[in-house]
């Protein structure tokens, strides 16, 4: 599997064509993805779609800066299942899966009617890294909490990110120093 996130990855950064804002965020939601997804215990298989959905979510943007003039969540959503299609063509991915990537890619700006563990990670670890480069407000933050989070390690890290008051606690079972400041 390493590998081929390793590909994807590199295939994205040249799609990129040097944006680098571009890549440094996909490079952090596919970070948080991939925590997010290890620490609720995701198997192998999902794991990897959500890897591979994390790094190509925002495949749409450059159609949509020349299409449009902006990267509007919705648009994106709307012009990426080919792009996503066109983008695996080559790579060692099953069917299914490029189908799974495609449609949480069609749907990482669709917080109602979540299907799957995969598609709740996909937009968690997007809202944490959105929240840090835009610079979302204190409220903003606590409504997503309330009505965005349902894992329970997204929400440590939202909290711990951007709650500095209600840092988040780690399980006895695990190793994390999210109550040390």
């Amino acid at each position: 599997m390493a590998v081929l996130i390793a590909d994807a990855m590199e295939k994205m950064i040249a799609l990129s064509q040097g944006n680098l804002h571009d890549v440094e965020h996909f490079m952090k939601v596919h970070a948080f993805a991939e925590m997010i997804g290890a620490l609720e215990g995701l198997d192998a298989g999902m794991q990897q779609t959500l890897e591979l959905a994390a790094i190509v979510h925002d495949i749409a943007c450059p159609l949509c800066r020349k299409k449009y003039g902006n990267t509007d969540g919705k648009k994106q959503e709307l012009e990426s299942p080919p792009l996503v299609e066109a983008f695996f063509d080559g790579l060692p991915v099953s069917q299914e899966t490029v189908r799974r990537v495609s449609w949480l890619t069609a749907h990482h700006h669709t917080y109602t009617g979540v299907d799957g563990p995969d598609h709740r990670i996909l937009l968690e670890a997007d809202y944490l890294v959105n929240a840090g480069e835009n610079g979302y407000s204190e409220q903003a933050v606590r409504a997503a909490l309330e009505h965005i989070f349902e894992t329970a390690s997204g929400k440590r890290l939202l909290r711990s990110l951007y709650l500095s008051g209600e840092r988040g606690s780690c399980p006895e079972s695990s190793s994390c120093a999210s109550n040390v400041i």
